[in-house]
């Protein structure tokens, strides 16, 4: 059973089906993949933290012995109730063997029909053997999490600053969700910092200008407006953020990924514009923050498809090099910025 609506989502993770037995909750987003099988654990089980309950294995364990997952998925609970197994796999898409075999086992009843076996991974390719065999199976409840998109981020930040009774306006959300950084685990640790930066319980309804000095002086804010100025062709000043993003703590790979991120963007404006609405609209639908947007609208109207596919290949390069040991970050970004902005120029922005 493959879970694509987000109403879908939240309803079985506050009331899974009594006939689902296993789940796959996996993706590129962890801080989502955590969040939505701890939420599925505390439903599944009576007591997701005891360890008399629970099993909790990683890739370590199963590359250490292959039959203990098989153990655990056969135990019964010493309390009572319904168990649980989770299994973390963050090496994949090396995935080990073992555990599309005891998903498949599992989900035949080999083993304890009460126990609920809790997959979480990494991004799993199309052809992976786990994948396959989960979203073959009825019994098997398959969840796939992406990073947040604009809107997705606002409602998150909405809903988490109501739990402190504090509330932004429109356009403070825009300010805050456009320097939140995609992973939801780090997303929530800045909406929780914004919480005590407005006073708890205070019922505070904050504005842009309440916001300046908490996302001012943010280093994500200072790659996102150096992605925004080399896709623009404004070499120098793409510069003075990546430097004054390098002083802040930031490193060569989160400017790398700063500006494929502002490539993302600039793909999807222009291939949503030629299905029919007109650019500016498109912009406003993925919640462009508004002191951008005019620039925003201005690159992707001199950007193309196929020049925004030329440059992909560099800035995959430049972040595979920087991956490599010792490698000159900072200066990798920079060579980047003068590749984005140099293609920039000659497109006459």
């Amino acid at each position: 059973m493959i879970l694509k609506r987000r109403a879908d989502i939240e309803h079985f993770l506050k009331k899974p089906d009594a006939a689902i037995r296993a789940a796959l909750i996996y993706g590129p987003d962890l801080g989502v993949v955590r969040e939505r099988a701890q939420a599925l654990a505390g439903a599944a089980t009576q007591h997701p933290d005891d360890p008399f309950d629970v099993a909790l294995l990683g890739d370590a364990d199963l590359a250490d012995d292959g039959a203990r997952l098989q153990g655990e998925l056969a135990a019964f609970s010493m309390m009572g109730g319904r168990r649980l197994v989770r299994l973390r796999l963050t090496a994949a898409p090396k995935e080990p063997p073992a555990a599309a075999d005891a998903l498949t086992r599992h989900l035949a009843g080999e083993f304890n029909p009460q126990a609920f076996f809790l997959i979480e991974a990494t991004n799993l390719r199309a052809d992976s053997p786990l994948r396959r065999v989960a979203q073959r199976a009825e019994g098997c409840a398959v969840i796939a999490c992406y990073p947040d998109e604009a809107g997705d981020l606002a409602r998150f930040t909405r809903e988490a600053l109501a739990v402190d009774n504090l509330s932004l306006t429109a356009e403070a959300v825009e300010l805050f969700v456009s320097r939140l950084p995609e992973e939801r685990g780090v997303a929530r640790q800045e909406i929780e910092r914004l919480s005590l930066f407005l006073g708890p319980g205070s019922g505070r309804v904050a504005g842009a200008a309440d916001l300046a000095d908490f996302v001012g002086g943010e280093p994500q804010a200072s790659l996102a407006d150096a992605a925004l100025d080399a896709f623009g062709g404004r070499l120098a000043v793409a510069y003075a953020g990546l430097r004054r993003a390098a002083q802040e703590g930031e490193t060569g790979p989160a400017a790398v990924r700063a500006m494929s991120a502002h490539l993302g963007r600039l793909r999807r404006a222009i291939a949503l514009a030629q299905s029919g609405p007109s650019l500016a609209q498109v912009a406003k639908d993925m919640k462009i923050f508004w002191k951008n947007e005019r620039e925003f609208l201005r690159q992707a109207r001199a950007w193309t498809l196929p020049e925004i596919d030329r440059i992909q290949g560099e800035i995959l390069a430049a972040d595979q090099a920087c991956k490599q040991t010792g490698s000159p970050d900072r200066l990798i970004s920079e060579r980047l910025a003068l590749a984005v902005a140099g293609r920039a120029r000659r497109l006459r922005l």
